[in-house]
């Protein structure tokens, strides 16, 4: 066994500082893979590093998400996840995860990448009549996704700007006050609960009036995680990957020579999205704890029974063992086995329209943009802040 410092360090290592990753991980993962670190909130855990541990702590089923669930879990925001498919274990997890799956194949999302397309084109269309500089975020990065989501989910897109502040109390660690969160939570709850009652006296062809079938004709899942369902898949519908969008726009214009390799090279659109998901550090901390069922060596390091183990995907995908030359971007990487979406039972659902939201993003803004660049000075752009994730809030563009 590895004799570790017993002494939790303080977590995150420091702010997020843009898409920059703490190098103290790199040292961790040399020196002590598996640390004690202490959260603001909630007790004391370990934390995994390396690109192995971090795939054992998310696919052992020694490994219990579904514990967490009473306990005082270490968590960055004072209000901890305790409902939903994400505080489930096999086999709860794998009956409600059945039920939307087959929404999100590799398939069904191929057959949504031309109406993906159709909303890109249209909102760069926009884009070209109001002319630089504007603002990535507002005028492409949220309405494509959010869209999407809203038209598989059968949501009205008419009230996206209330869900758009609702979903902000699933992702603030200190945006919001607790008493915000708690309120964004329950009218995020109620919209989705007049929604649902709506799709019941009028089904229609999507994926809510699916989920209210499984509920009442066939009694596959509760009200209570009916409701917990639509609004975990609208919120994780939307957020993560408008914040990807524009982080990947940056991290393009900051890496010159990559963006030109893929202006030259449009067809490798996939492989660089892949590249870019490995390389973006989207998760401020590591973050959904996993608690050891009995105990387990990890890493060097036994892990008792009860102790909370959080697995950093970021750290992961920077690992040296597994990546070369893992700080640098290479969009022509030939062989990328990253995280970037997870792994385990508690992989993205999404994932698959994730990527293809992001190809669809990048290949239609390298296209309708040959001469991008930001639309201004970097210190223009401005950065979420008091979230769980990281990316621009503000990202100016222009072209020529």
């Amino acid at each position: 066994m590895t004799t570790i410092d017993p002494t939790p360090r303080t977590y995150p290592f420091n702010t997020p500082d843009r898409l920059r990753l703490d190098p103290f991980y790199a040292e961790l993962r040399r020196q002590e893979p598996v640390s004690r670190v202490r959260l603001p909130y909630g007790e004391d855990a370990w934390l995994a590093t390396r690109y192995s541990d971090v795939k054992t702590v998310f696919a052992d089923p020694r490994f219990s998400r579904a514990a967490a669930v009473g306990r005082d879990e270490p968590r960055a925001r004072p209000t901890a996840q305790q409902t939903g498919i994400l505080t489930m274990d096999p086999p709860e997890h794998t009956r409600l995860r059945k039920l939307v799956a087959k929404a999100f194949t590799a398939r069904r999302v191929e057959q949504l990448r031309p109406r993906a397309q159709r909303i890109a084109d249209d909102l760069v269309r926009g884009m070209h009549r109001k002319g630089p500089p504007l603002d990535l975020v507002e005028e492409f990065a949220l309405p494509l996704p959010i869209t999407v989501i809203c038209e598989l989910l059968g949501v009205p897109y008419s009230d996206r700007e209330d869900f758009r502040v609702w979903s902000d109390a699933f992702l603030s660690t200190s945006k919001l006050s607790a008493q915000q969160v708690e309120d964004y939570i329950t009218q995020m709850r109620g919209y989705m609960t007049g929604l649902i009652e709506q799709r019941r006296a009028q089904p229609a062809e999507d994926l809510l009036s699916a989920l209210i079938q499984a509920r009442d004709e066939q009694d596959k899942l509760s009200e209570t995680e009916l409701v917990d369902l639509a609004v975990g898949l609208l919120v994780a519908g939307h957020e993560t990957t408008a914040t990807q969008i524009p982080n990947f726009v940056y991290v393009l214009l900051t890496h010159p020579s990559e963006l030109e390799w893929l202006r030259n090279n449009p067809d490798r659109v996939p492989d660089a999205v892949e590249e870019l998901m490995r390389f973006v550090p989207l998760g401020v901390n590591a973050a959904f704890p996993r608690y050891a069922l009995e105990d387990v060596e990890l890493g060097g390091v036994l892990i008792r029974a009860g102790e909370p183990v959080l697995a950093s995907l970021a750290s992961a995908n920077r690992d040296e063992s597994v990546f070369d030359d893992p700080e640098g971007l290479d969009l022509a990487r030939e062989s990328n086995s990253h995280i970037g979406f997870g792994h385990g039972p508690h992989h993205c659902l999404g994932a698959q329209l994730a990527r293809m939201e992001l190809q669809v993003a990048l290949g239609t803004l390298l296209r309708e943009f040959p001469g991008l660049r930001l639309g201004g000075d970097e210190q223009d752009v401005v950065w979420k802040s008091g979230m769980l994730v990281r990316g621009p809030q503000y990202l100016p563009l222009a072209w020529d």
